[in-house]
């Protein structure tokens, strides 16, 4: 058994040398972006509302009270007050604002997203490409605020989008997401603010089977929410949507197969156990289980290599209908995926 995983690893250490080392070719194929036929939607003007401002002079629970006033929505849905006249909500509000390292934390993130106007045309294009394939979507309100990593890094409903900027400063900020593994603050960036709201966006138009419990349904579904992020955002590499280094994405390319032959040689696509499907599809730093270098999540990165390859065999096949297709079973079986051993 030792000797098996040695030689396993072995194998995928050979093999990820031979990409890395092919990878300057890589990149250059893929330097171009993704086909777009929402190239030429129009763009909504979205204003974003920066609320640190009027949040930072708040001086006691009255202003407060007015700053809640002043942004209902924001209150109600953000913030979680349904009252402006919530005394012990307006006192802690009060004493939030007053605190300095979060008034250092808000310079630091004002410099790393100085020009709202240039985020503004970001997601209004973001917005546009949305509104292309689904007609009924319209643009939310949109702020931005400083929480100290104490509210939400997004939020978003059908009324309102608040980005708070702090959690996606990046690493020369002083002031980090606390209690958050490695792997997952390096993906807590500025570059990756934009790829992780198309994924919250993709949650409203992902369809499923409410029944569908495998490996298999948590591959498709996150493979189904990856590709929608994709389609939005056309010139966003595969490694800022799923928070891979560079050769972590090298590695899971050139080891498809064998990544594929382990999920079928240990009968996981169909295995309903709610441990060993998060082993595979949620966060995690590696999955020794196929090789100590290989990424976690890799379950939802071979759901979008599924998911592509069905929406290859099938160009007719518009986004709005991929996403409203509830059978993960079918988009495997008609996508025909079979990656070839390397």
């Amino acid at each position: 058994m030792n000797k098996k995983r040695i030689a396993g690893r072995g194998a995928w250490s050979v093999l990820l040398a031979a990409g890395l080392a092919l990878a300057g070719c890589g990149q250059r194929q893929q330097a171009g972006c993704r086909p777009d036929a929402a190239a030429a939607a129009p763009t909504p003007a979205v204003r974003v509302q920066r609320l640190d401002a009027p949040f930072f002079n708040i001086k006691g629970p009255a202003d407060a009270v007015a700053f809640m006033n002043a942004h209902p929505v924001f209150a109600r849905f953000y913030l979680q007050r349904r009252t402006a006249t919530d005394t012990t909500g307006a006192t802690a509000l009060a004493r939030l604002a007053a605190e300095p390292h979060l008034r250092e934390l808000a310079q630091q993130t004002a410099a790393a997203f100085p020009d709202s106007a240039a985020l503004g045309r970001d997601l209004g294009a973001l917005f546009g490409r949305v509104n292309y394939y689904f007609p009924g979507f319209r643009a939310p309100r949109t702020a931005t605020f400083v929480s100290g990593f104490e509210g939400k890094d997004i939020f978003v409903n059908d009324s309102l989008l608040v980005l708070s900027l702090d959690w996606f400063a990046g690493p020369k900020a002083k002031f980090r997401p606390v209690g958050l593994p490695k792997y997952i603050l390096r993906n807590y960036a500025p570059a990756n603010l934009l790829p992780t709201l198309a994924l919250r966006v993709a949650t409203k138009y992902n369809r499923h089977d409410l029944t569908a419990n495998t490996m298999l349904d948590a591959m498709v579904s996150g493979g189904k929410a990856l590709y929608f992020a994709g389609q939005m955002l056309p010139c966003t590499p595969d490694s800022l949507l799923l928070g891979y280094t560079g050769k972590e994405m090298v590695g899971v390319k050139v080891n498809e197969s064998k990544v594929w032959a382990h999920f079928l040689e240990q009968n996981l696509l169909y295995n309903t156990t709610p441990f060993t499907i998060q082993k595979y599809v949620g966060e995690r730093p590696n999955v020794p289980e196929i090789d100590a270098t290989c990424p976690g999540r890799v379950g939802q990165w071979v759901g979008l290599q599924i998911v592509r390859k069905y929406m290859a065999e099938h160009p007719n096949v518009t986004l709005p209908q991929l996403m409203a297709e509830r059978s993960a079973q079918k988009l495997l079986n008609d996508s025909h995926y079979r990656p070839r051993r390397s």
